[in-house]
């Protein structure tokens, strides 16, 4: 049964697993202040609420988010002294995905884009439709990825391929990203439901109190250093922030054409 909207972000309960659902669809599922407050507040409550054992993060609509909300990016071009303030809040939230002592599992189909991929790589599983496409694209106009994505990427498809995909701005489908480790599982887009279902049976076949103490040793042992690097995304985004690679990237970014970049 599908429970109150929450803001621009939807529940719905399957026995013991539940969706948390990205409504926005007639934005792309674009990642906004309200829907970040929305996210957290749902993460919150599955969290505590002790009936629910695994948690599933999917969008409404035709892809599971386009990332950053084109709003979003104008502002920080133009007042680049706010980065700090609306990337922790976004952290906060993305990290309650990574802390909580349930699995959570994000469900992929359309696009992934930038901090939506983000959000995808807090989540302790991904399952993507093949036709799927995925990517860190912030290179491109001149940033980085600094909600996690540089962070948490290297563990999950090693250092070669994370450099790849951040520093290239590659996207790939859901083939290539089950083939390199991205994504756990993949399915034709009619049967992504099931495959998520079926993990998540796998998932509650297993004990709860020994599903949630391993995932906490399991992230300690992958990202010993994840804290510090956290904070090395955000400073080193504070240097791009100002710089005159992302005016022109945003510029370009806004007026739909290719930037140029100093020396290209």
């Amino acid at each position: 049964m599908r429970g109150p909207t929450v803001s621009v972000v939807e529940t719905e309960d399957r026995g013991a697993v539940r969706h948390v659902i990205l409504a926005r669809a007639e934005k792309r599922n674009a990642i906004n202040e309200e829907l970040v407050r929305g996210l957290g507040e749902a993460f919150e409550a599955a969290w505590q609420d002790e009936a629910v054992r695994v948690v599933v993060v999917r969008g409404e609509g035709p892809r599971f988010s386009a990332g950053m909300d084109l709003g979003s990016l104008r502002d920080l071009s133009e007042r680049p002294q706010t980065l700090r303030s609306f990337r922790t809040a976004i952290l906060r939230v993305w990290n309650t995905l990574e802390e909580m002592p349930k699995p959570t599992i994000c469900q992929i189909h359309g696009g992934c884009i930038g901090g939506a991929l983000e959000l995808a790589l807090a989540c302790d599983m991904r399952v993507m439709a093949e036709d799927a496409v995925t990517g860190l694209v912030e290179t491109r106009i001149g940033l980085l990825p600094d909600v996690g994505g540089c962070s948490r990427l290297p563990a999950v498809v090693g250092l070669g391929n994370a450099k790849e995909l951040v520093m290239c701005g590659k996207v790939i489908d859901g083939r290539e990203a089950h083939r390199i480790g991205l994504a756990n599982r993949i399915a034709p887009v009619e049967e992504l439901d099931a495959a998520v279902d079926a993990l998540c049976q796998e998932l509650l076949a297993c004990a709860p109190l020994a599903v949630g103490l391993s995932k906490r040793v399991l992230d300690a042992a992958a990202k010993p250093m994840l804290a510090a690097t956290l904070e090395q995304e955000v400073t080193s985004q504070q240097v791009l922030a100002g710089s005159e690679d992302f005016a022109e990237g945003a510029r370009a970014f806004l007026d739909k054409r290719p930037p140029e970049f100093a020396g290209r």
